[in-house]
């Protein structure tokens, strides 16, 4: 079997589908839930934002498989925020959102906050001493200063969620035409014996990964 024909079975071009809109969706939280918590994280001091801090850091450091259990306790139809929900969060398209958008969050935070606790909190003091409000001088001063920061930690987000498997394995369920991403599909294909089919899913990630390292580099080098 050729590529064009592996391309164009709806086995391939499915996961290829969900994969883009899940990227489109988890993204989007990325860039604008990440720079916020980045802010809150760093605005301050207390039990909140230890609390916050850590729940952001744990998919870093917790296997995967392991975190989408635990948010497979909570979500699920009989957990503590799942069982109170009006729709079901867990084996569809909001589950397999949520898998990348936890995944990934930790690498959008993390460089921004890095970045807000720099030497940009001079400019943040100058803003306060000239009476600019907190909102207006992370508007205004603080985002345009750490924006690369921002980008670099957005495009780490997005290769993170490419990749993810454990989670969203959990969460999403792997169920064949609905959640099934398409590194779970690289994974399903190898368990059948399509070696041709895994090969080119591969390649196409391979290509999303290249573009994003193409990104980080000519960020670094600007």
């Amino acid at each position: 079997m050729d590529l064009l024909q592996i391309l164009a079975q709806p086995q391939t071009m499915g996961p290829l589908r969900l994969t883009i809109e899940t990227l489109a969706v988890a993204g989007t939280l990325h860039l604008v839930c990440g720079v916020l918590v980045a802010y809150y994280l760093t605005s301050g001091a207390g039990p909140l934002r230890s609390a916050a801090d850590f729940a952001v850091t744990l998919p870093l450091v917790f296997p995967p498989i392991a975190t989408g259990f635990l948010l497979l306790m909570v979500l699920g139809r009989a957990g503590p925020v799942g069982g109170v929900l009006p729709f079901s969060v867990v084996f569809s398209f909001p589950g397999v959102v949520l898998a990348a958008f936890v995944s990934g969050l930790p690498l959008m935070v993390k460089p921004v906050e890095a970045a807000l606790r720099g030497d940009v909190k001079r400019l943040a003091e100058v803003s306060s001493v000239l009476g600019k409000n907190r909102w207006q001088t992370f508007w205004r001063v603080l985002l345009p200063n750490i924006r690369r920061n921002v980008a670099a930690g957005w495009f780490l987000a997005l290769g993170r969620s490419l990749g993810e498997v454990g989670v969203t394995l959990m969460l999403g369920g792997n169920i064949i035409g609905k959640t099934n991403t398409l590194s779970l599909e690289i994974y399903n294909a190898v368990f059948s014996g399509e070696f041709d089919r895994a090969l080119v899913l591969s390649a196409i990630i391979g290509t999303f990964s290249l573009a994003i390292f193409v990104a980080l580099k000519r960020l670094s080098a600007v």
